[in-house]
């Protein structure tokens, strides 16, 4: 039988840096497990749209789709657009939604390694408090696994662990940043807790302007083409043993 396609879900941008970085990841994921078939839908602003992604798998005779949201946490994108929008696919698809990226211990090694690209060592880890800077979200779930994961990540070594969000929560980056300095680090760093380039990493990147280091993106990290592979495992697994396969 036929592994089930990856279809990767993404947000979508007005930003041609989103979709280019998606496109990487997805590239990415395809180089560490050669022969499965991944491919690429949008929610909003770029194509193509999950539902295209959807008809044309089912016209061309697939029948088994496992779709990743590709979000760090659960929040209404996961809980509510995606869920609406694979509810519409040919009735003839069978599309298993898979689990969230986040939270993994492989972030936690990609978060580090953006950082050391950026000019850190493992040497300035207890003396560096560190700003894990989200997009941020309404929802108090997503909020307090954004919180788990910097009290997570504290306990590896840094000076201290902060957390930050672009939007809809509290503190700010630039806020975080300052409360570090106030504790004592000797350095700060930004570490953004975001999958590709736009707007709201922007205002992450802004915040950061009195850090001494900002990291970049995720991005195509490998460790997080683990974890989408990693996700799609779990989920092809139930599906594979309800077809006897």
């Amino acid at each position: 039988m036929r592994r089930p396609v990856l279809l990767v879900v993404a947000h979508g941008s007005r930003d041609p840096r989103h979709a280019a970085t998606v496109h990487d990841l997805v590239r990415r994921v395809r180089a560490q497990r050669p022969g499965l078939r991944v491919e690429t839908g949008f929610l909003d602003f770029n194509v193509p749209s999950v539902g295209a992604v959807l008809e044309s798998l089912d016209a061309e005779g697939v029948r088994d789709v496992v779709a990743l949201p590709l979000l760090l946490t659960r929040a209404f994108h996961a809980k509510a657009d995606i869920p609406a929008v694979l509810s519409e696919a040919p009735p003839r698809l069978r599309v298993r939604q898979a689990d969230v990226l986040g939270p993994s211990p492989l972030l936690l090694a990609a978060l580090e390694r953006r950082l050391y690209e950026a000019g850190l060592t493992p040497a300035d880890k207890s003396s560096t408090g560190v700003v894990l800077a989200s997009a941020g979200s309404s929802d108090p779930e997503a909020i307090a696994v954004i919180a788990d994961v910097a009290r997570e990540w504290r306990h590896t070594g840094w000076c201290a662990v902060r957390p930050a969000f672009a939007s809809a929560s509290l503190p700010r980056t630039e806020d975080a940043v300052r409360g570090l300095r106030e504790l004592g680090c000797a350095r700060v760093a930004v570490a953004p807790y975001v999958l590709a380039p736009g707007r709201l990493p922007d205002r992450i990147a802004r915040g950061a302007s009195d850090a001494d280091v900002l990291a970049d993106v995720l991005g195509p990290a490998p460790e997080v083409a683990q974890v989408l592979l990693d996700r799609y495992d779990a989920a092809r697994t139930p599906l594979l043993t309800a077809l006897g396969a």
